[in-house]
């Protein structure tokens, strides 16, 4: 039996808050700094394609006045960095990081080469390293902080579609994600995972015969649309989301018990 979605919008109260979401311009990352930002946050949309996060900043706010569009390369540590620079410089903080870039290449185990390894693991694991390793030292410094790490399903299970690197690259975000928990306790700043499983938006990728072929091994029938992990993040971003720590939230529609 399939499970009826209703999309009711949350109210979050972001108000003096600032975001910096990677990833943002579009899918998961652009349904999180739209939530955010309709919560009264201000919003850095950063992404490597950035025409797109300029253009979904001056769509929130054509005055840019509590948005801003940035280029970020989550492979590059220094873009981190002057991303981190931008945004203070314009609001004079980050309160909430949400690490959402990742890249999924569904390579056969013995074809997978050393470089397309090592390219996978830079975006998806070595990314959320240089983001808590920065942004933990700005938020301790603050007294406050909400990191959250968008992994998968597949850093949890070894992944049923998903390839080698891309399951080992979310398992180690996931791992990052404790031990920065740990190593910010007490600070103020907390630092959880979100590890969804099939997402609408992966539709447009795949064959009517393969849609169904998912929604039959999920135990709810659908794929999780975005603005279900969006509402996710932006309860781990609130102030409201202060007892989570180093926790990793599943949302798999059954398909992953434990």
């Amino acid at each position: 039996m399939t499970e009826k979605f209703e999309n009711i919008e949350p109210n979050f109260n972001f108000t003096g808050k600032t975001a910096l979401i990677t990833g943002a311009a579009q899918g998961v990352g652009a349904a999180i700094a739209k939530l955010i930002h309709k919560g009264g946050g201000r919003v850095a949309i950063t992404d490597i394609d950035e025409a797109g996060a300029v253009n979904l900043a001056e769509t929130l706010d054509p005055t840019n006045t509590s948005t801003i569009g940035i280029k970020l390369d989550v492979r590059e540590k220094d873009d981190f960095l002057a991303a981190s620079n931008q945004v203070v410089k314009k609001w004079g903080k980050v309160d909430i990081v949400v690490n959402n870039a990742g890249y999924a290449k569904r390579t056969p185990v013995n074809d997978i080469s050393a470089d397309e390894f090592d390219s996978i693991v830079a975006i998806n694991m070595r990314s959320v390293f240089f983001s808590c390793q920065h942004f933990a030292e700005h938020m301790k410094k603050n007294g406050y902080g909400r990191i959250i790490n968008i992994t998968s399903l597949a850093g949890q299970n070894g992944g049923t579609v998903a390839s080698a690197h891309y399951s080992a690259s979310k398992a180690g975000a996931i791992m990052l994600s404790k031990y920065f928990a740990r190593y910010l306790a007490g600070t103020g700043v907390t630092v959880n995972a979100i590890a969804p499983g099939p997402i609408s938006t992966a539709k447009q990728r795949l064959s009517s015969e393969q849609i169904s072929a998912v929604e039959n091994q999920v135990p709810v029938g659908r794929f999780m649309e975005t603005s279900e992990i969006a509402t996710t993040a932006a309860l781990l971003a609130s102030e409201q989301g202060g007892f989570f720590m180093g926790a990793t939230l599943d949302m798999n529609g059954g398909l992953y018990l434990r």
